[in-house]
């Protein structure tokens, strides 16, 4: 691998989860960068944006890494769902997406630090909810508690439940870091998983 380590750039257990899946060593480094989304940026900018800014953070740590970074919003009829941080607003979060589609758009950037060169993608998934009674609701958010997840649900868990179809080439985007993607990118630096 021309002595390059792989580094993620992030402190997501979602992601590390993920990326363990692909069996190669890696260390991870939070990018600690300002998340804010800049007047006017569409949500499609501001994830590339946001995985390039994180990408170049932990290079500046890591000299000679192949280094990944990723991000994603959660949109609903063109707004982002955030995180939602407590029971009350998970509730309400789930009540507007009962019924509709929730899509997800997920960043991956592979940067490599000694060459400077950097591949970017943004990754769509689809989310097709169910009607959703106000006990459905309830009952998922009391067994899973999702607050710390944009749109108030797990899918690898219980959130499997609130679904009526997921649509996307990798069910892997919707956790927050796309597989396929990344392994056709690490082949661009000479890195095969297989």
């Amino acid at each position: 691998m021309n002595g390059h380590d792989i580094v993620l750039g992030s402190s997501s257990p979602y992601r590390q989860a993920l990326l363990q899946k692909l069996g190669l060593e890696f260390q991870c480094a939070s990018p600690d960068i300002d998340e804010t989304p800049h007047p006017g940026e569409v949500p499609e900018d501001l994830v590339a944006r946001l995985a390039r800014e994180k990408a170049v953070a932990v290079a500046q740590r890591h000299p000679r890494a192949l280094i990944i970074a990723s991000d994603q919003v959660a949109l609903l009829e063109g707004e982002i769902l955030g995180k939602p941080g407590g029971h009350e607003e998970a509730t309400r979060q789930l009540r507007n997406c009962s019924g509709k589609v929730v899509t997800f758009l997920t960043s991956l950037a592979l940067l490599n630090s000694a060459s400077q060169t950097m591949q970017l993608e943004v990754v769509p998934y689809s989310v097709h909810f169910r009607q959703l009674s106000e006990t459905q609701i309830e009952h998922y958010l009391c067994a899973e508690q999702p607050y710390n997840c944009a749109g108030s649900f797990k899918s690898e868990g219980l959130g499997i439940a609130l679904f009526e179809k997921l649509e996307g080439d990798d069910p892997n985007t919707l956790i927050g870091l796309p597989l396929i993607r990344l392994v056709k990118m690490f082949e661009q630096e000479g890195v095969y998983v297989i």
